[in-house]
């Protein structure tokens, strides 16, 4: 098996394409990021990287919060729209007839019609070239009700969550496994 050298640079995918919110409830924006990620469980950390020239990186780094909401498949010409546009020109709730939802921790709102909201608190940014990258707490995790399970859990399967690489946006597929599948003890059979 060989493998074709290309120069360094981004190509860890897929990774999430979500759609970040900032300001407060009166004026607001939304800017699609893909540059995001878990950093730490406990406390639970989480960051999103921006260009300081992108129109929410002020909001942002005045305001010290932002909302990660998770993209769907019906959520996925929106979330293109609002990476593509400048919420300096155009309110991007509006034009994507988006509902803003008041957070339970944080001024800015989240998107209702996502199906898990992060409230999230700046505590640091990292200059790290052509983003910087603003490091927060995660202060509430808002989930959807028709989203959990019997059980009280998170089921992701009914989402339809999306993904973006390498330029494409890409629908979730089916689940193939759970952590720690693969050293589970199988059970044995009581058959006779």
């Amino acid at each position: 098996m060989s493998k074709k050298i290309w120069k360094s640079g981004t190509f860890i995918y897929p990774i999430p394409a979500v759609m970040v919110s900032c300001g407060d409830m009166e004026k607001s924006n939304i800017i699609t990021v893909a540059w995001t990620g878990i950093l730490n469980t406990n406390p639970a950390k989480v960051y999103i990287s921006i260009r300081p020239e992108r129109y929410s990186y002020n909001i942002i780094k005045e305001k010290g919060e932002f909302v990660i909401n998770l993209t769907t498949k019906k959520l996925a010409f929106a979330t293109d729209w609002c990476g593509v546009k400048t919420g300096a020109k155009v309110d991007k709730f509006k034009e994507m007839k988006l509902t803003k939802q008041k957070c339970e921790f944080i001024q800015a709102p989240a998107i209702a019609e996502s199906p898990v909201s992060i409230e999230c608190k700046v505590t640091d940014i990292k200059e790290m070239g052509s983003h910087h990258m603003f490091i927060a707490d995660v202060l509430s995790i808002d989930s959807d009700e028709k989203y959990i399970d019997e059980n009280g859990a998170f089921d992701i399967s009914k989402c339809n969550l999306i993904a973006y690489a390498n330029g494409g946006y890409y629908e979730l597929g089916n689940k193939i496994g759970k952590f720690g599948y693969s050293v589970q003890k199988k059970k044995k059979s009581t058959k006779k």
